[in-house]
């Protein structure tokens, strides 16, 4: 090995102790409570609170989705040359969670004004809050790259990320009504009082104060241990950071992993409730089907450590791959079958935690090789990269939907659906992400990252 590659790689870290792993948890689990609340609710607050046509906002959501997308790499490029005065690089943007929490409360503000008026200065908050949540979103997806080198932490604490996630999108989806009515923002029947303002204003600030808390529990028992090897703090111009990026075949093929797990996942959280209300003829049967796919990737979020230990990396990622596939045979084969949709959705949730371990970590791994090989780190970049590719396919996937379904004659003011909606939901349900689980097996087949992960390890044990 020659000096210079040996000058590129970092010495083994110490290992981390499970209240650093717990800070991990905490975090994912006040983020994905606060994105619950977000993702039920602005929509119906927009309309239905701040008075605005269904119409406009759609359209404020639409151009905050774009902004959402866009901003990942653009903030993710400006924190890449940034450097706090502590020398740390990624964990005190976990301390823009103070401005975030303030911009939800924002944006649960029913202001007076015209409707244009109401627009415009809605889409500016969803602006800011979604300027501050990428912020929170590079500690929350490139600390696990700082925190350790060391493979199997990287792999437990992605577990622990998973568990917090799931726990977060549990709690978020059953408090958020109970906390509404509770602040007078909704009667016990679930419908809008007089009073809808300020409860909505009320049930914000406590999740911004969730989301404050967890950051803080992060911030307070994370480190950074890796840095760059080099002492080059020149900034990188913006494209040969591309050309870093696009150099390292494990990050295309994970990319292209993210963004298809992504499609698939939206096309089942989207869909279910269209199938329970219009299939099954019971919204409600929505939840529990939502509830199984919860509880099982829970569940096996504990078991993929060992399950990755036993067969490696890439084999748990093609067995990841393939349980996503085998969740819609039955789906497919007897779309009309409740328990063939609940085995969709529990076997899926199988799937989705092996993805959602193995990419995260891949994530880490990668800011490694890129290093090894040009010297510069890219912690921050590589995620929001990752997330840009994987928001842009899903806000595609979402128009799918709304066009699948529009050709097949859904109107959601018809008392009954055309006979052809049902048909469409089994295909969106069933084929289309069965096509997005084959892309991702032929994506990680030859997928070498393991044993790319293995010679810096090993040149790690030569330092």
């Amino acid at each position: 090995m020659s000096k210079s590659a040996e000058a590129r790689v970092s010495a083994t870290t110490e290992k981390m102790g499970l209240v650093e792993k717990l800070g991990f948890m905490t975090f994912s689990m006040s983020d994905n409570i606060v994105y619950q609340f977000k993702a039920i609710y602005y929509m119906f607050f927009l309309t239905n609170v701040l008075g605005i046509s269904v119409g406009t906002a759609g359209a404020v959501f639409a151009i905050g989705t774009v902004w959402d997308a866009v901003n990942d790499p653009l903030l993710g490029y400006m924190a890449l040359n940034t450097r706090f005065k502590s020398g740390e690089k990624i964990r005190p943007f976990i301390l823009y969670a103070v401005p975030w929490a303030v911009s939800i409360v924002a944006l649960f503000w029913a202001f007076p004004g015209s409707e244009l008026f109401k627009a415009v200065v809605a889409e500016a908050i969803y602006f800011i809050f979604e300027a501050f949540n990428t912020f929170c979103g590079i500690p929350y997806n490139s600390m696990g790259s700082v925190a350790t080198n060391r493979d199997d932490d990287r792999r437990s604490l992605n577990v622990y990320r998973n568990i917090g996630g799931c726990l977060g999108t549990a709690i978020g989806a059953l408090a958020c009504l109970p906390l509404l009515k509770l602040f007078g923002a909704m009667d016990s029947t679930g419908n809008l009082t007089a009073a809808a303002n300020r409860g909505f204003i009320l049930t914000a600030t406590v999740m911004g104060v969730i989301c404050v808390a967890g950051a803080a529990v992060h911030f307070l028992t994370t480190r950074e241990r890796v840095h760059q090897v080099e002492d080059n703090d020149e900034k990188i111009p913006f494209g040969e950071v591309v050309r870093m990026l696009v150099s390292c075949p494990s990050f295309i093929r994970n990319t292209i992993y993210v963004a298809c797990y992504g499609c698939g996942n939206t096309l089942l959280l989207t869909c279910i409730t269209y199938y329970a209300t219009y299939a099954l003829g019971s919204t409600a049967a929505a939840t529990s089907i939502q509830a199984a796919y919860l509880v099982v990737s829970l569940i096996m979020s504990v078991l993929v450590g060992p399950i990755d230990r036993a067969l490696g990396r890439r084999r748990t990622m093609i067995l990841g791959a393939i349980m996503l596939i085998l969740s819609k045979v039955w789906f497919i084969l007897q779309p009309s079958n409740v328990i063939a949709l609940y085995v969709n959705a529990a076997v899926t949730g199988v799937g989705v935690a092996i993805a959602f371990v193995m990419f995260n970590t891949n994530r880490n791994n990668i800011v490694d090789l890129v290093e090894a090989k040009e010297g510069r780190r890219l912690d921050s970049m590589v995620s929001t990269v990752d997330n840009l590719m994987a928001k842009l396919s899903q806000s595609g996937v979402t128009w799918f939907i709304g066009f699948w379904l529009a050709s097949a004659g859904f109107n959601a003011d018809l008392p009954a659906q055309p006979a052809a909606v049902v048909p469409a939901l089994n295909f969106l349900l069933g084929w289309a992400p069965l096509i997005f689980a084959v892309i991702m097996l032929i994506v990680v087949w030859r997928f070498h990252i393991e044993e790319e992960v293995a010679d810096l390890a090993a040149k790690r044990e030569g330092l």
